[in-house]
This record gives structure tokens, C-alpha cells and sequence, in this order.
């Protein structure tokens, strides 16, 4: 499992959201997620929304997830 795999499958669960994840050992990983659909969340629902795009992969090949989950930077969102 590599960081750009990871995107991809956050991008395919949260369509729309910018993602960004790296990883210096391809086990251990961290990602910012921008999305509007973090709207109205708390921070565990917002990263329980980004696990759910992984799935069975973590604990397995993404042994760690570090998660960013922020909402898109606009004048209602500040």
C-alpha cells in the first residue's frame, strides 16, 4: 500500500474532497482530508467518514492513519 493507493480510495469514498496523504515507511501514514461533507460533524464522526473509505485495510496494510479532517476554507466556514 502506497500514499497515492490511499488517496485514491478516500477521493473514491468522499467524492469531491482534496486529499492529501504521505507516509515515510508505506505503513504509517497521514492525511488531510478537505471536504464538504466534514459539514456539521464532530472530528470523530469526520474521521469515522474517512475510515470507512478504507475499510478492512486498516490495522492490515495501513497499520496507522493519522487523519486531518477540515472543511473547504470559506468565508461561512471561518
Amino acid at each position: 500500500m502506497d500514499s497515492n493507493a490511499i488517496e485514491q480510495l478516500i477521493r473514491a469514498g468522499l467524492p469531491n474532497a482534496q486529499v492529501k496523504v504521505s507516509s515515510d515507511d508505506n505503513v504509517h501514514f497521514e492525511a488531510v482530508v478537505t471536504s464538504l461533507a466534514f459539514a456539521g460533524k464532530n472530528p470523530l464522526q469526520r474521521h469515522r467518514l474517512v475510515y470507512a473509505t478504507l475499510g478492512e485495510l486498516l490495522g492490515g496494510e495501513i497499520h496507522a492513519l493519522s487523519i486531518q479532517a477540515k472543511l473547504p476554507e470559506t468565508p461561512e466556514n471561518n
